[in-house]
């Protein structure tokens, strides 16, 4: 009877929305009959946007093809408002597609015309969905930016209902971080407005994400109190996509109570929802919640099935929370399944995923709004004790001129007043002067920390587990020697990746605790190089890369020869890094009349402008994957800088993509020393 029910209601939800998309056909089949017809009319390009927007997540190839009619109609009668939207419902194309970059290229165009014209209420709602697509893509720092950069239109207009979806959207930012209490802080913030607005759907959609946060929070009576009130609304206005939403929820709330039965009940209706719309990116926390369902009840094989499609899915329109979670779960079934192979091959990518959603920079990002948030909480808590502290004064004020009449005393407490105001003031600034002295030197001291962290979390910890796992797994006897040999040529890659990483991390360290101290000496820099490339020779006789040496003999310059080795090393691995297969590199050394001009010069990969611009920075920690996916830990140059500085020297590279890159330096030469005549 129960399932009964539920397919009339589903039934009826289906026919409302078909009805609707009906309805807008019959009015354009109505324009289009009319005598005086004209496709280029505005009245006909907002109908078909209207109808495009209708089959968002039902039908969208009729979306993309009605966006793109309406963009060519907008575009031929200079139409601006139907080219925004159109751009805007294209967009919306893209990102339900899994296309991210040209779902995002789509918002751009919209939002540049949009901002062209001073079309604030389009700019607030395209900027929302264009972070959206940057939180998708897993940077969240430049989803934040655009988030606030939407808050700060809508509030100068006091587009509400804007300013409650992006605090839904910001709340999601934080989940990913797990960071529960900061996302209920927006959630809520979300949920008032709404309330305010008196919009029953729009208050569900955040009741709903609510549910979703409490769920996760294990506070489950109250997840299944909003999810509830949440269907409740939603099965009234026959809304199909977030009626599968809730319904996924609830399954996630049961998962949580561990009624896996139950779950699955919930789980199924959703998965009908999704036979009738289309949204992937929705349908990805469902196939996991079913994985983890089918997992907890013994049956691997169903959840296998289920993990691949979450996992083929969420890598078709590049989500990556969810080849997060789908890899997770199939690395731990492949090991149940003892195909450690294919277990490893998901935990590393589990573990890259992982690492990469939990960067430094999207952390820092958000604790940037959440001391933002509290420094605004603090404010108003300020002001409003101002207010009331004034209030209070006045009332004072105006007892002692209706009671005394007495202008002598009602003078002294002014005056008295004034004073103490001056001072509150004089010690509110000499607080705040004092409070940004201290969280600048708390900066300076965090970066250092928040760099030697990020490195060894991200470049050290992947390879270490790696292999932590292959030992435990031989130790278990889960495998074999031989199998354990054949992932010796790949620990001894990862191994010497560590060695050099720790050598460049004590080096850097060193320089940033003013624990570095430069000696020079006459240096013999041919030297140098050659025990350089020979240490190095192994890596560049795995890629068939020829080192060239240019370097005439008994090359002196007079600096530390210790920090002249790191920075020829660190050069020399880069090139070898980015020289694909066959390649080239040559080092050589042009004197000059006071310096030595030292050079490497690869044919490798090479880089664009902006990666130059940003590449010696002191603060940058950027790194890019070598040609043999050789990872980096973007310290090196930086450190090169710091240490051919303190020898006098400069440093600079000349590239281009594609044809290679040049990297130079400049050392002083050994001046002859003549002997003063007598």
């Amino acid at each position: 009877m129960v399932v009964f029910l539920f397919l009339v209601i589903g039934n009826l939800s289906i026919s409302a929305q078909s009805s609707k998309r009906d309805t807008l056909l019959n009015e354009l089949e109505e324009i289009k009959k009319s005598a005086n017809f004209n496709s280029n009319d505005t009245l006909y390009i907002n109908q078909l946007l209207e109808l495009a927007n209708e089959y968002r997540y039902h039908n969208l190839d009729s979306l993309k093809i009605l966006s793109k009619k309406s963009l060519d109609l907008s575009q031929k009668t200079d139409y601006i408002n139907g080219e925004i939207n159109s751009y805007h419902t294209l967009g919306g194309y893209y990102s339900d597609k899994g296309k991210i970059d040209q779902a995002i290229s789509n918002f751009t165009k919209s939002y540049n015309l949009a901002a062209e014209h001073d079309k604030s209420f389009l700019k607030a709602s395209i900027l929302n969905d264009l972070a959206k697509e940057y939180g998708y893509k897993g940077e969240y720092s430049k989803a934040l930016k655009w988030y606030l950069a939407t808050i700060e239109i809508a509030e100068k207009y006091n587009y509400k209902n804007i300013i409650s979806i992006v605090n839904d959207n910001i709340a999601h930012l934080y989940l990913e971080q797990k960071d529960y209490e900061q996302a209920m802080y927006f959630l809520q913030k979300s949920k008032n407005i709404h309330e305010d607005i008196g919009n029953p759907i729009f208050l569900a959609e955040t009741l709903s994400n609510i549910a979703s946060t409490y769920a996760d929070m294990n506070e489950l009576n109250y997840a299944m109190y909003n999810i509830n009130v949440s269907i409740a609304t939603f099965e009234k206005e026959k809304i199909l996509e977030w009626l599968a939403y809730c319904y996924e929820i609830k399954g996630k709330i049961y998962l949580k109570k561990n009624k896996n039965t139950w779950a699955l009940y919930w789980y199924k209706q959703s998965e009908l929802m999704h036979q009738e719309i289309e949204d992937d990116r929705g349908k990805i926390d469902l196939l996991n919640g079913m994985t983890e369902a089918y997992l907890n009840l013994e049956k691997d094989s169903v959840a296998e099935v289920y993990a691949l499609e979450a996992f083929d899915l969420s890598k078709k329109i590049g989500l990556r929370t969810g080849i997060k979670t789908s890899a997770h779960k199939l690395s731990k079934i492949f090991k149940d399944k003892k195909d450690f192979e294919k277990s490893l091959w998901y935990h590393e990518l589990y573990q890259t995923t992982y690492e990469s959603l939990s960067a430094t920079s999207n952390e820092k990002a958000l604790n940037m709004l959440k001391t933002r948030v509290a420094y605004d909480q603090q404010k108003q808590q300020l002001i409003l004790d101002n207010e009331k502290a004034l209030a209070k004064q006045k009332i004072y004020i105006y007892v002692f001129i209706v009671i005394l009449f007495i202008f002598a005393i009602i003078t002294f407490l002014i005056h008295r007043n004034e004073q103490a105001q001056k001072k509150l003031n004089l010690e509110l600034r000499n607080n705040k002067t004092d409070l940004e002295e201290k969280q600048a030197y708390l900066n300076e001291l965090n970066q250092t920390k928040n760099k030697l962290f990020s490195i060894i979390g991200h470049d050290l910890r992947g390879p270490i587990g790696a292999f932590q796992g292959l030992l435990k797994l031989f130790k278990e006897g889960e495998m074999t020697k031989d199998e354990f040999l054949n992932f010796v040529p790949k620990l001894k890659i990862d191994i010497d990746t560590i060695s050099f990483t720790l050598n460049n991390l004590l080096s850097w360290g060193q320089t940033q605790m003013n624990g570095s101290i430069t000696r020079h000496s006459v240096t013999n820099l041919d030297c140098i190089v050659e025990e350089n490339i020979a240490l190095l020779s192994e890596i560049a006789e795995a890629k068939s890369i020829t080192l060239v040496n240019r370097i005439e003999p008994n090359c002196q310059i007079w600096s530390d020869p210790n920090q002249i080795d790191i920075i020829i090393r660190n050069l020399l691995s880069n090139a070898l890094k980015f020289t694909p297969n066959d390649g080239q590199i040559i080092i050589g050394a042009i004197q000059k009349i006071k310096t030595c001009e030292i050079y490497v010069k690869d044919n490798g990969m090479g880089m664009s402008e902006n990666i130059i611009d940003k590449l010696f920075e002191k603060d940058s920690n950027h790194t890019t994957y070598g040609t043999n996916d050789e990872k980096g830990t973007g310290l090196g140059l930086s450190l090169c800088k710091e240490m051919v500085e303190k020898n006098n020297g400069k440093i600079w590279v000349h590239s281009a993509l594609g044809k290679g890159s040049s990297f130079y330096f400049t050392i002083p030469r050994l001046q002859k020393r003549h002997k003063e005549s007598a």
